[in-house]
């Protein structure tokens, strides 16, 4: 069945905020044509904006003003609701009357941690003296492959573990596409391991959804997205509200560290595509949503390629493409972002759960979470939850980057500590390095120091240290690491992606970037900073952002030249 381009169940609920008419503007008839022939027969429903931006920027390189407002006439908006959508998220190049439109060929290189402690500012000096103005070369936040670090990506082809040869290799083949991954578990060799059995004893009556939903609740399986709700109370929480209910999947990994959600997408769709229809018939979904960062245009179309090999009666399912913005990870932005609109989170209460897509109650799960779903109710919780260590109960995927011999994705049990993360799972440190630290959650999870090497690794566990693990984004520094460094990169990363909206997190960021720039740390002013942002902040993303500054003045204080250990 093909994907649904959009919902007429919804429609009440879309587009009514459009003026009808474009005041102030004359429309360029050809710019008009461009758009309509972009367009075709596709819905000018108004949450389809960011993917009809996506076409102009895809075929043209940018977004010229003549096109932005001839999108807005053609999708009856206001030119200024499609401009300020447009130069919100940063994938795409709004060019104005007159501005210079950027080179057809863009390099983006990452600069996030583990790019950075692999060479990424060298490599970016190395290709802005040799690739010439016929290329754009962009620092740009993490891109989803840091176990491949430093990343270069030539158009949308990824290069790894990157160097200026290996790029200009790349542009001189022609190479600007991401290609699909061959080893993907297709349709036939995932229904011939049982795949999809679950789901087809839930459609026959075999199984019950009450069964199920009493499984997750008795399992300890969390969102594992980062927020870590017990998927089963969320599941509950959903099937009570009213109809209709819909559904956000996120695939927009953006924290500095994460790559998980890449590997399973591209590896084995089937399984989290299971788990999607069996939380559509177990709460009664309506509709589903999978939003996937711009990144990765694999992941997408590896999944559309999944869903067209269903012999299903399928719900409608609609994949939309992210556009360069950390922010709409929170769930609340990712559902502004579908859509159509400015990632900015909003505030709560309502909750999604009673008030999302559209103003219907909305199940928001992370793709890991579903892919599990299978594995949890036919082996039974009792053996998900057996998989933990150290007390705690379950498994964990751990994006594991940094100074370890074998960086990657480690499936692993919840619980287990950094020391034996790396020694039984990444082969050991680095060669000629030695283990001096590490953020066990991401960009925003905080730093721990190597002595504090036995904590288990879970959610719950190490707020007492004033960090958290989030995603499970681990990424390790060694004795040629300055933890001072990697927290500055760090609050460069919130600085960028901050949405704006509120104040403590907008001027919070960058007048933390300027102290920790400086030779000299101003201690009690980021302190000051950092408890504003925590209190005050809409999000997590401002509440979470001291975290690693707050880290080096806690457990790094002889790298800013202080005497005495501070708490």
């Amino acid at each position: 069945m093909p994907i649904a381009e959009s919902n007429p169940q919804l429609a009440d609920k879309r587009g009514k905020h459009g003026r009808g008419k474009v005041k102030g503007r004359v429309v360029d008839i050809n710019a008009l044509l461009e758009v309509q022939s972009l367009l075709g027969d596709a819905s000018r429903a108004s949450d389809l904006l960011i993917e009809h931006l996506h076409k102009i920027q895809d075929k043209f390189g940018y977004l010229s003003a003549e096109h932005l407002v001839a999108l807005a006439s053609e999708m009856k908006l206001a030119p200024v609701e499609v401009y300020e959508v447009a130069s919100f998220y940063h994938h795409f190049d709004v060019v104005k009357e007159n501005q210079t439109p950027p080179p057809a060929l863009t390099v983006r290189v990452c600069e996030s941690l583990s790019c950075e402690m692999s060479g990424a500012n060298e490599l970016i000096n190395a290709l802005d003296a040799s690739l010439g103005d016929g290329v754009r070369v962009q620092r740009v936040p993490c891109v989803g492959r840091c176990d491949k670090a430093p990343v270069a990506v030539v158009g949308q082809h990824t290069v790894d573990n990157a160097s200026a040869e290996l790029v200009q290799s790349a542009i001189a083949a022609g190479h600007t596409t991401q290609p699909l991954p061959v080893d993907s578990i297709g349709y036939e060799a995932y229904k011939a391991n049982g795949g999809y059995g679950l789901y087809e004893k839930l459609v026959a009556g075999e199984t019950s959804s009450d069964a199920i939903l009493e499984a997750l609740e008795n399992t300890a399986l969390r969102g594992l997205g980062g927020a870590g709700f017990p998927v089963g109370r969320k599941w509950r929480i959903l099937r009570d509200a009213p109809a209709p209910r819909l559904m956000a999947v996120n695939i927009d990994e953006g924290e500095p560290g994460t790559f998980k959600d890449r590997l399973y997408m591209l590896s084995d769709p089937h399984r989290f595509l299971e788990g999607l229809l069996v939380a559509v018939k177990v709460i009664g979904i309506d509709h589903c949503y999978i939003y996937v960062r711009d990144e990765y245009p694999s992941v997408s179309e590896n999944l559309r390629r999944a869903i067209t090999e269903l012999t299903y009666e399928l719900p409608s399912i609609e994949i939309r493409r992210g556009a360069g913005a950390y922010i709409c990870g929170e769930e609340s932005a990712l559902i502004e972002s579908i859509e159509g609109k400015r990632g900015m989170p909003r505030l709560r209460p309502p909750y999604v759960a009673q008030a999302g897509l559209f103003g219907h109650p909305t199940l928001e799960q992370n793709c890991e979470s579903l892919f599990w779903i299978r594995d949890v109710i036919e082996k039974g919780s009792e053996w998900f939850d057996s998989q933990g260590r150290n007390g705690r109960k379950g498994l964990r995927s751990f994006s594991v980057s940094g100074r370890v011999k074998k960086p990657g994705v480690h499936l692993a049990p919840a619980g287990i500590t950094i020391k034996e993360l790396i020694e039984e799972y990444c082969g050991g440190m680095a060669e000629g390095h030695s283990f001096y630290g590490y953020f066990p959650g991401g960009a925003s999870g905080g730093i721990l120091p190597a002595s504090l090497d036995n904590i288990p690794l879970d959610f719950d566990t190490l707020q007492e240290y004033g960090c958290f693990i989030g995603s499970a984004a681990v990424i390790v520094l060694s004795d040629k690491d300055s933890v001072r460094q990697a927290a500055l990169n760090a609050m460069r990363f919130f600085a960028h992606e901050s949405c704006g909206q509120c104040t403590p997190c907008r001027v919070g960021t960058e007048k933390a970037v300027t102290i920790m720039e400086s030779s000299k740390w101003d201690i009690d002013r980021l302190k000051d900073l950092s408890e504003v942002m925590i209190d005050a902040s809409i999000c997590g993303l401002g509440q979470a952002a001291p975290n690693p500054m707050l880290s080096v003045i806690r457990y790094f204080p002889q790298e800013l030249g202080l005497e005495e250990h501070q708490s």
